[in-house]
């Protein structure tokens, strides 16, 4: 499940429609972020939704910054020149990891009207990360052929990344 990177034609500059895809492992990648975000706020007692939310938010927007750096200076300036539109394809390429953070901020930001406090939004965040990272994850694998074992597999390992920071936040709490 490594990183996708679209076919890049260097004469024009364009990528092609049919190699763009979804950053898999952004959006798994994303969605492990999140659920450490709520499980390390957690960890402080009790936290304002509203902070939470934004937290989760600002820590997406931050991580898909600097992996969007990341790759312009580490891969793109070695081996393509840059361009405005290059620049818009990582950006492009990276913006799973900012998506994932959004079902749990939304799960979060929905917890008042469900009847829950701080605690119980927290873990609702933390329960919508982990189910997105798992349902990633397994999208990942069905999407490039694997056989349905290997889907079972990359789905059980990541619920058991997600139920580790779980018993972190558990026994952090």
């Amino acid at each position: 499940m490594g990183e996708q990177h679209p076919e890049h034609d260097d004469t024009t500059g364009h990528t092609s429609t049919a190699a763009r895809r979804t950053n898999y492992a952004g959006a798994v990648y994303g969605s492990l972020l999140a659920a450490s975000v709520v499980a390390g706020a957690g960890t402080l007692g009790s936290f304002p939704i509203l902070k939470l939310v934004l937290l989760l938010l600002g820590t997406g927007v931050v991580f898909w910054a600097a992996h969007v750096y990341a790759r312009l200076v580490g891969d793109r300036l070695v081996h393509l020149a840059l361009s405005r539109q290059g620049i818009r394809q990582v950006c492009r390429d990276e913006w799973p990891i900012v998506e994932a953070a959004v079902p749990p901020a939304v799960a979060v930001a929905v917890s008042p009207l469900l009847g829950l406090g701080s605690d119980g939004a927290a873990w609702l965040g933390l329960g919508v990360a982990a189910a997105e990272q798992v349902g990633w994850a397994s999208a990942a694998v069905v999407r490039a052929g694997a056989p349905r074992h290997l889907v079972l597999v990359a789905g059980a390992v990541n619920l058991l990344l997600g139920l580790i920071i779980v018993a972190l936040k558990a026994a952090l709490h």
